[in-house]
C-alpha cells in the first residue's frame, strides 16, 4: 500500500471528463453538492451535458429516467445516504424496474464519511441498492479502480450503483489490472483464513493481515469490489483453500456483504466458520475517521480479534 493522493469521488469524476471526450451520449446530474463529488470538472469541460438539478434528489433521479427511457446513459451524483434513502422509489420503480441506464455516482460511503455525522454516513446504502432487481452494485478501493470503474459501470447496460470514499486513503492497484461486474481481486495470498472485504475496509484489512503474520497465522484478502454480483468462484476457492471466512465491511451487518457471504456458502452446503466486522444495529458517532472505525469495531485491531476467534472456532471443529 502506498498513501493516496485523491480520494475514489475524485478520480471517479475525472476518469468521466476523460471519458466524456470520446463518448458524447451521456449527461450527468447533480444534486447541488457538484464541487464535493468533483463533477463539477465534468461541468466545466461540457456546461451543456452537466445539470444541476438542486437539493431533491427524487426528482434529479426521476429526471435521469425520463433522459436513459432512450437508452442514453445517464450518471447521477450525490451523497450516498441521500441517493440510496430520498431517491429510493425513484431508484427502485423508475429506473431498476424498466433496466434504465442510470449509472449513481455515490460519495461519502460508509463512516468515511465520519466527520459529518450519522446524517452523512451511507452504512445502510448497500442493503438498500443491492435488494433492487436489475441493480449492479460496486465499490473501489483506491483512485486506479474508481477510474476503471467508472468505464465498466458506463459499459455496462442497466442500472449500476458505485460506492465512493471521502477522503484519500491509500493506493493499491495499478493499471494493470482489470474490472469486472462479478469480479474480485486476491489481495493477498494465504491459508489459514479467507477476509472478505471491499473498499476502505480493503486496507483495515490488509494491516490486520500484516499484523496477525506476525503471530504466524496467514490471512488470505479479497477485495469484493463487485457486491452485487458477488464472485462466487474466486470466494469460493479461497474458502476451500482456508476453511474459514470473516467479512469486514464499512456498513449495517444487517443485509450487506455479511449476508450475500454467507448466504451463497449455505446455498451449496459449504458449512465453515464465519464471523461478521460491521456496525451492530448502530449508528456512528461524528469523529476522526480512525477513531470513529476504532469505536465501533471496524478497525485493523479488531479485525485481527474476529480472525483470532473464528480461527480459534475452525480448530475446535478440527479436534
Amino acid at each position: 500500500m502506498k498513501k493516496a493522493t485523491k480520494p475514489t469521488r475524485k478520480a471517479f469524476s475525472e476518469r468521466m471528463v476523460e471519458y466524456g471526450k470520446d463518448h458524447t451520449d451521456f449527461v450527468v446530474l447533480e444534486a447541488d453538492i457538484g464541487y464535493s463529488t468533483y463533477t463539477h470538472l465534468f461541468g466545466k469541460a461540457f456546461p451543456s451535458r452537466y445539470f444541476n438539478m438542486g437539493i431533491a434528489e427524487a426528482n434529479m433521479v426521476s429526471t435521469a429516467a425520463g433522459l436513459a427511457a432512450d437508452g442514453r446513459p445517464v450518471i447521477v451524483s450525490s451523497y450516498g445516504v441521500f441517493l440510496s434513502m430520498r431517491a429510493v422509489e425513484s431508484m427502485r420503480t423508475y429506473v431498476c424496474y424498466p433496466n434504465l441506464n442510470v449509472k449513481f455516482l455515490s460519495s461519502h460511503g460508509g463512516v468515511t464519511a465520519a466527520i459529518d455525522g450519522a446524517t452523512h454516513q451511507a452504512t445502510e446504502d448497500m442493503a438498500i441498492v443491492s435488494s433492487f432487481p436489475n441493480m449492479k452494485v460496486l465499490c473501489p478501493a483506491d483512485s486506479v479502480s474508481a477510474a476503471k470503474i467508472l468505464d465498466l459501470s458506463l459499459e455496462t447496460p442497466g442500472p449500476v450503483f458505485v460506492r465512493l470514499m471521502r477522503d484519500p486513503l491509500y493506493e493499491i492497484y495499478d493499471d494493470s489490472y482489470t474490472f469486472k461486474i462479478g469480479g474480485s481481486h486476491v489481495v493477498r495470498q494465504g491459508s489459514d483464513i479467507t477476509l472478505v472485504t471491499y473498499g476502505d475496509m480493503v486496507f483495515q484489512s490488509l494491516e490486520a493481515a500484516s499484523l496477525l503474520e506476525e503471530k504466524g497465522i496467514s490471512v488470505e484478502v479479497i477485495d469484493m469490489y463487485s457486491i452485487k454480483p458477488i464472485d462466487k468462484e474466486t470466494l469460493l476457492a479461497s474458502v476451500k483453500k482456508t476453511g474459514a471466512v470473516v467479512v469486514a465491511e464499512n456498513h449495517q451487518k444487517k443485509n450487506g456483504l455479511g449476508y450475500a457471504v454467507p448466504h451463497y456458502l449455505a446455498k451449496i452446503d459449504c458449512s465453515v466458520p464465519f464471523s461478521h466486522i460491521g456496525l451492530d444495529d448502530t449508528f456512528a458517532e461524528s469523529g476522526d475517521y480512525l477513531q470513529v472505525l476504532d469505536a465501533y469495531g471496524l478497525s485493523a485491531r479488531c479485525i485481527t480479534k474476529a480472525i483470532e476467534s473464528t480461527l480459534a472456532r475452525k480448530k475446535k471443529e478440527l479436534t
